[in-house]
Protein backbone atom coordinates (compact mmCIF):
# COMPACT_ATOMS: atom_id res chain seq x y z
CA UNK A 1 0.00 0.00 0.00
CA UNK A 2 1.51 3.44 -0.99
CA UNK A 3 0.24 6.92 -0.46
CA UNK A 4 0.30 9.35 -3.72
CA UNK A 5 2.33 12.88 -2.03
CA UNK A 6 0.53 15.75 -3.83
CA UNK A 7 3.25 18.10 -4.25
CA UNK A 8 1.94 22.11 -3.77
CA UNK A 9 3.35 23.86 -7.27
CA UNK A 10 6.32 26.25 -6.49
CA UNK A 11 7.61 24.40 -3.65
CA UNK A 12 10.97 22.90 -3.30
CA UNK A 13 10.22 19.06 -3.87
CA UNK A 14 9.82 16.93 -6.50
CA UNK A 15 6.15 15.71 -7.16
CA UNK A 16 4.82 12.69 -7.06
CA UNK A 17 6.78 10.57 -4.60
CA UNK A 18 5.60 7.35 -2.89
CA UNK A 19 5.36 7.43 0.88
CA UNK A 20 5.17 3.50 1.94
CA UNK A 21 2.43 3.48 4.58
CA UNK A 22 3.63 -0.15 5.91
CA UNK A 23 6.50 1.17 6.80
CA UNK A 24 5.87 4.28 9.02
CA UNK A 25 8.62 5.23 11.31
CA UNK A 26 6.83 4.58 14.73
CA UNK A 27 8.83 6.90 16.49
CA UNK A 28 9.67 10.35 14.93
CA UNK A 29 11.60 13.14 17.07
CA UNK A 30 12.58 16.89 15.73
CA UNK A 31 15.18 19.28 17.19
CA UNK A 32 13.04 22.57 16.11
CA UNK A 33 15.65 24.71 15.47
CA UNK A 34 15.96 28.24 13.53
CA UNK A 35 13.38 30.02 14.93
CA UNK A 36 15.91 33.18 15.61
CA UNK A 37 17.36 33.23 12.29
CA UNK A 38 13.77 33.12 11.01
CA UNK A 39 13.04 36.22 12.63
CA UNK A 40 16.36 37.85 11.70
CA UNK A 41 16.21 36.95 7.79
CA UNK A 42 12.68 39.34 8.04
CA UNK A 43 13.97 41.72 10.56
CA UNK A 44 11.67 40.56 13.69
CA UNK A 45 11.93 40.18 17.07
CA UNK A 46 13.23 36.40 18.31
CA UNK A 47 9.62 36.39 19.67
CA UNK A 48 8.13 36.53 16.43
CA UNK A 49 10.34 33.79 15.23
CA UNK A 50 9.42 31.94 17.78
CA UNK A 51 5.82 32.04 17.48
CA UNK A 52 5.94 31.19 13.51
CA UNK A 53 7.52 27.91 15.18
CA UNK A 54 4.45 27.52 17.10
CA UNK A 55 2.45 27.31 13.76
CA UNK A 56 4.61 24.84 12.28
CA UNK A 57 3.99 22.63 15.54
CA UNK A 58 0.20 22.95 14.62
CA UNK A 59 1.68 21.50 10.75
CA UNK A 60 3.69 18.67 11.75
CA UNK A 61 1.03 17.71 14.57
CA UNK A 62 -2.03 17.70 12.28
CA UNK A 63 0.42 15.80 9.26
CA UNK A 64 1.57 12.72 12.17
CA UNK A 65 -1.96 11.83 12.48
CA UNK A 66 -2.93 11.88 9.51
CA UNK A 67 0.23 9.43 8.39
CA UNK A 68 -0.26 6.83 11.63
CA UNK A 69 2.89 7.69 13.27
CA UNK A 70 2.22 6.88 16.68
CA UNK A 71 5.11 9.14 18.82
CA UNK A 72 6.25 12.57 17.89
CA UNK A 73 9.08 14.23 20.15
CA UNK A 74 9.60 18.09 19.74
CA UNK A 75 12.72 19.50 21.48
CA UNK A 76 11.28 22.62 22.74
CA UNK A 77 13.59 23.87 25.55
CA UNK A 78 16.88 22.61 26.71
CA UNK A 79 18.49 22.62 29.67
CA UNK A 80 21.10 25.14 27.99
CA UNK A 81 18.36 27.59 26.69
CA UNK A 82 17.96 29.34 30.13
CA UNK A 83 21.42 31.24 29.43
CA UNK A 84 19.15 33.31 26.91
CA UNK A 85 17.99 36.74 27.70
CA UNK A 86 14.99 36.31 29.93
CA UNK A 87 12.84 38.46 27.81
CA UNK A 88 13.52 35.72 25.66
CA UNK A 89 12.51 32.77 27.99
CA UNK A 90 9.66 34.61 29.53
CA UNK A 91 8.23 34.96 25.95
CA UNK A 92 8.58 31.49 25.20
CA UNK A 93 6.96 30.19 28.27
CA UNK A 94 4.30 32.47 27.74
CA UNK A 95 3.75 31.42 24.35
CA UNK A 96 3.67 27.85 25.37
CA UNK A 97 0.58 28.89 27.77
CA UNK A 98 -0.57 30.19 25.16
CA UNK A 99 -0.29 27.13 22.57
CA UNK A 100 -2.00 24.58 25.09
CA UNK A 101 -4.62 27.47 26.11
CA UNK A 102 -5.50 27.50 22.54
CA UNK A 103 -4.64 23.92 20.91
CA UNK A 104 -6.00 21.77 23.47
CA UNK A 105 -9.14 20.72 22.09
CA UNK A 106 -8.34 20.46 18.53
CA UNK A 107 -5.44 17.99 20.14
CA UNK A 108 -7.76 16.35 22.27
CA UNK A 109 -10.55 15.57 19.36
CA UNK A 110 -7.84 14.17 17.24
CA UNK A 111 -7.08 11.62 20.07
CA UNK A 112 -3.75 12.73 20.56
CA UNK A 113 -2.40 12.71 24.15
CA UNK A 114 0.38 15.12 25.41
CA UNK A 115 3.16 14.15 27.73
CA UNK A 116 5.96 16.39 28.70
CA UNK A 117 9.56 15.23 29.43
CA UNK A 118 12.24 17.19 31.30
CA UNK A 119 12.48 18.14 34.52
CA UNK A 120 9.68 20.72 35.02
CA UNK A 121 10.98 21.40 38.64
CA UNK A 122 12.46 24.71 36.98
CA UNK A 123 9.72 25.81 35.15
CA UNK A 124 7.31 28.91 35.84
CA UNK A 125 4.22 27.62 38.04
CA UNK A 126 1.76 29.04 35.74
CA UNK A 127 3.29 26.65 32.92
CA UNK A 128 3.21 23.66 35.34
CA UNK A 129 -0.36 24.08 35.96
CA UNK A 130 -1.23 24.20 32.07
CA UNK A 131 0.99 21.32 31.62
CA UNK A 132 -0.78 19.21 34.16
CA UNK A 133 -4.32 20.42 32.79
CA UNK A 134 -3.66 19.70 29.26
CA UNK A 135 -1.94 15.97 29.99
CA UNK A 136 -4.74 15.73 32.61
CA UNK A 137 -7.84 16.21 29.71
CA UNK A 138 -5.69 13.71 27.27
CA UNK A 139 -4.31 11.40 29.11
CA UNK A 140 -6.75 8.72 28.06
CA UNK A 141 -6.52 9.29 24.56
CA UNK A 142 -5.07 6.31 22.11
CA UNK A 143 -3.64 8.19 18.71
CA UNK A 144 -0.47 10.14 18.64
CA UNK A 145 1.35 10.76 21.89
CA UNK A 146 2.70 13.95 21.51
CA UNK A 147 5.76 14.28 23.57
CA UNK A 148 7.16 17.44 24.26
CA UNK A 149 10.53 17.79 25.40
CA UNK A 150 10.91 20.68 28.20
CA UNK A 151 14.18 22.27 30.10
CA UNK A 152 15.62 18.80 28.77
CA UNK A 153 18.90 17.44 28.07
CA UNK A 154 20.11 14.29 27.06
CA UNK A 155 22.91 14.18 29.73
CA UNK A 156 20.84 15.21 32.44
CA UNK A 157 18.17 12.45 31.60
CA UNK A 158 20.54 9.68 32.04
CA UNK A 159 22.27 11.28 35.54
CA UNK A 160 18.70 11.56 36.77
CA UNK A 161 17.92 7.72 35.88
CA UNK A 162 21.57 7.21 37.48
CA UNK A 163 19.96 8.62 40.50
CA UNK A 164 16.50 6.42 40.57
CA UNK A 165 18.13 3.30 39.86
CA UNK A 166 21.07 4.14 42.75
CA UNK A 167 18.18 5.00 45.16
CA UNK A 168 16.12 1.46 44.45
CA UNK A 169 19.64 -0.15 44.85
CA UNK A 170 20.13 1.46 48.15
CA UNK A 171 16.65 0.56 49.45
CA UNK A 172 17.45 -3.15 48.05
CA UNK A 173 14.61 -3.30 45.27
CA UNK A 174 17.08 -4.69 42.67
CA UNK A 175 20.76 -5.87 43.32
CA UNK A 176 23.69 -4.65 41.35
CA UNK A 177 23.78 -7.55 38.70
CA UNK A 178 20.33 -6.52 37.97
CA UNK A 179 21.29 -3.12 36.34
CA UNK A 180 20.84 -3.48 32.51
CA UNK A 181 19.72 -1.55 29.27
CA UNK A 182 16.48 -2.44 30.00
CA UNK A 183 16.65 -0.89 33.78
CA UNK A 184 18.10 2.05 32.75
CA UNK A 185 15.44 2.33 29.81
CA UNK A 186 12.69 2.33 32.27
CA UNK A 187 14.02 5.11 34.51
CA UNK A 188 14.49 7.36 31.80
CA UNK A 189 11.23 10.32 30.63
CA UNK A 190 10.31 8.24 27.70
CA UNK A 191 10.16 4.78 29.50
CA UNK A 192 7.39 2.77 28.40
CA UNK A 193 7.81 4.17 24.73
CA UNK A 194 9.85 2.90 21.69
CA UNK A 195 13.06 4.62 20.94
CA UNK A 196 12.58 7.26 18.50
CA UNK A 197 13.01 5.75 14.04
CA UNK A 198 14.13 9.44 13.24
CA UNK A 199 15.44 12.07 14.18
CA UNK A 200 14.77 15.26 12.07
CA UNK A 201 17.02 18.61 12.54
CA UNK A 202 16.39 21.56 10.18
CA UNK A 203 18.32 24.54 10.17
CA UNK A 204 21.28 23.45 8.74
CA UNK A 205 22.85 22.14 11.83
CA UNK A 206 24.59 18.83 12.08
CA UNK A 207 24.62 17.69 15.59
CA UNK A 208 21.97 16.32 17.92
CA UNK A 209 22.32 19.05 20.83
CA UNK A 210 22.00 16.99 23.76
CA UNK A 211 18.94 15.79 22.56
CA UNK A 212 17.64 11.69 23.82
CA UNK A 213 21.47 10.77 24.11
CA UNK A 214 20.48 7.11 24.79
CA UNK A 215 17.22 6.41 22.74
CA UNK A 216 19.19 7.89 19.61
CA UNK A 217 21.73 4.87 19.73
CA UNK A 218 20.21 3.47 16.34
CA UNK A 219 17.91 6.41 15.16
CA UNK A 220 18.17 7.46 11.35
CA UNK A 221 18.68 11.05 11.27
CA UNK A 222 17.59 13.62 8.62
CA UNK A 223 19.08 16.99 8.32
CA UNK A 224 17.60 20.02 6.70
CA UNK A 225 18.84 23.79 5.82
CA UNK A 226 14.94 24.78 6.08
CA UNK A 227 14.62 27.17 9.33
CA UNK A 228 11.81 25.47 11.68
CA UNK A 229 9.29 27.78 11.08
CA UNK A 230 9.24 26.84 7.44
CA UNK A 231 8.61 23.20 7.85
CA UNK A 232 5.89 21.63 6.93
CA UNK A 233 4.23 18.42 6.07
CA UNK A 234 6.33 18.47 2.51
CA UNK A 235 9.74 18.16 4.40
CA UNK A 236 8.13 15.78 7.13
CA UNK A 237 6.90 13.78 4.37
CA UNK A 238 10.34 14.23 2.79
CA UNK A 239 12.57 12.68 5.72
CA UNK A 240 9.99 9.63 6.07
CA UNK A 241 10.91 8.65 2.21
CA UNK A 242 14.45 9.53 3.37
CA UNK A 243 13.50 7.31 6.12
CA UNK A 244 11.96 4.23 3.86
CA UNK A 245 15.53 4.17 1.60
CA UNK A 246 17.18 2.94 4.33
CA UNK A 247 18.53 0.03 5.35
CA UNK A 248 17.99 -0.62 9.25
CA UNK A 249 20.48 -3.17 10.30
CA UNK A 250 20.84 -2.43 14.29
CA UNK A 251 24.09 -3.96 14.29
CA UNK A 252 23.84 -7.13 12.09
CA UNK A 253 24.33 -7.72 8.71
Amino acid sequence: MSFIINRKKNTAHEMGKKLDMNNIPKHVAIIMDGNGRWAKKRGFIRTLGHRAGMEAVKRVVRASCEIGIKYLTLYAFSTENWKRPAEEVNGLMDLLIEYLGREINELNENDVKLNFIGDLSKIPEKCKIKIKESEEITKNNKGLTLNIALNYGGRNEIVNAVKKIGKSLLDGKIKLNDIDEQIIADNLYTAGQPDPDLIIRPSGELRISNFMLWQSAYSELWFSDILWPDFDKNHLLEAIIDYQKRNRRFGGI
